[in-house]
C-alpha cells in the first residue's frame, strides 16, 4: 500500500503534509488573497488587501454566535420554505452523487483490473485520469451544455462528478490488487482456481478495503462538487446557494445559502459514517487497520 488513497501513506492522498504539500498550500492560498481580496476589494492595493482580509477575520466571532441570525435562519427553514422541499433537494443530491458514483466504481475497477493485468498501461490509465481531476469544475460541467445529447441538466453533473471519481477508485484499485500477497494467488492456483475465480474469489476481496478507501474519498469529494450542479441547470442542494447569491443580499438570501452548505456538510458527514460502518460489515477482522 505504498500510494493508496486515504492510507496515510508518504505519497497517497489523504497523507501527512509534506514540505511540497505545505509549499503549494502557502502558494494557493497567497494566490486566492490575490485574487479575491487583493485586486478586487483593494484595487491591487498590497497592504490594504491584508487589512481587509485581518478585518474579515475579526468579524468571524461576532457571525458565529449571532444567535439571531441563526433563528432567522431556523424560523425560514422550518416555517417560510419547509422540511418537504429541503429534504426533496437532498434526496436529489444523493441521487446526482450516488448516480455518478456507480458509474464511476464500474470504470475505475474494470480499468484497475486491466492496469494490474497490463502493466504499460498504468502510466497512461493514471495520467489520463489525474488530467480530468484538474479540469476546473465549472469548466468541465459547462462544457456538457453544447453536446445536443446532454444540454442542461442533471446529465452533465453526472458525468462530470463521475470523471472526477475515476482517479482516487483506480489507483487504490491497482494498488489494492497489487498489495495482495503472491503466496495467497499461488494458493488459489494449486487449488485449480482459474484467473476470474482468483479475482473474484481472493484478489478483489483482500484488495477491498483499499478500493473502498478510493470510492469513500471520491464520494466525499462529490457531495461538494455536486453543489455547484445548478449553475448549469442540475439539481440538488446547490440551488440554495445558487438562489441565495443571485437574491444577496436581498432577504432570506444568507438563509437559502446556509441551508444549502449546511446540509451539504451534513450529507458529507453522514456519508464519511455510512462508509466507515459498511467497511466494518464488509471486511474480515484480519484486514481492518
Amino acid at each position: 500500500m505504498s500510494d493508496a488513497v486515504g492510507t496515510g501513506s508518504p505519497s497517497g492522498f489523504g497523507s501527512r503534509f509534506s514540505p511540497r504539500g505545505i509549499a503549494a498550500t502557502v502558494l494557493l492560498l497567497v494566490l486566492g488573497w490575490w485574487l479575491f481580496i487583493a485586486d478586487t476589494a483593494a484595487d491591487n492595493d498590497v497592504v490594504e488587501g491584508f487589512r481587509v482580509l485581518l478585518t474579515g477575520i475579526g468579524e468571524l466571532p461576532s457571525l458565529l454566535f449571532d444567535f439571531d441570525a441563526y433563528r432567522s435562519w431556523w424560523d425560514w427553514m422550518t416555517q417560510a420554505e419547509g422540511w418537504s422541499p429541503i429534504f426533496d433537494r437532498v434526496v436529489q443530491h444523493i441521487q446526482l452523487v450516488a448516480t455518478s458514483m456507480a458509474f464511476a466504481v464500474a470504470i475505475s475497477i474494470v480499468l484497475g483490473v486491466i492496469v494490474h493485468r497490463v502493466s504499460s498501461l498504468r502510466g497512461p490509465v493514471l495520467g489520463v485520469a489525474s488530467i480530468m481531476l484538474t479540469i476546473p469544475s465549472l469548466a468541465l460541467f459547462a462544457v456538457f451544455i453544447s453536446v445536443p445529447s446532454i444540454g442542461v441538466g442533471d446529465r452533465g453533473p453526472i458525468i462530470a462528478l463521475a470523471m472526477y471519481s475515476i482517479l482516487p477508485i483506480l489507483r487504490n484499485t491497482v494498488i489494492g490488487l497489487e498489495d495482495v500477497d503472491r503466496a495467497v494467488i499461488e494458493s488459489a492456483k494449486g487449488m485449480g482456481l482459474n484467473a476470474s475465480q482468483r479475482l473474484l474469489r481472493v484478489e478483489l476481496p483482500l484488495a477491498w478495503p483499499i478500493i473502498l478507501t478510493g470510492i469513500r474519498v471520491a464520494t466525499l469529494l462529490n457531495i461538494g462538487i455536486a453543489a455547484i450542479a445548478p449553475l448549469v441547470g442540475g439539481t440538488g442542494l446547490g440551488r440554495y446557494i445558487n438562489d441565495g447569491l443571485q437574491r444577496f443580499p436581498d432577504v432570506t438570501s444568507v438563509e437559502r445559502m446556509w441551508t444549502g452548505v449546511v446540509f451539504t456538510i451534513v450529507l458529507a458527514l453522514v456519508a464519511d459514517i455510512a462508509f466507515n460502518l459498511l467497511r466494518r460489515v464488509t471486511t474480515s477482522k484480519g484486514l481492518r487497520s
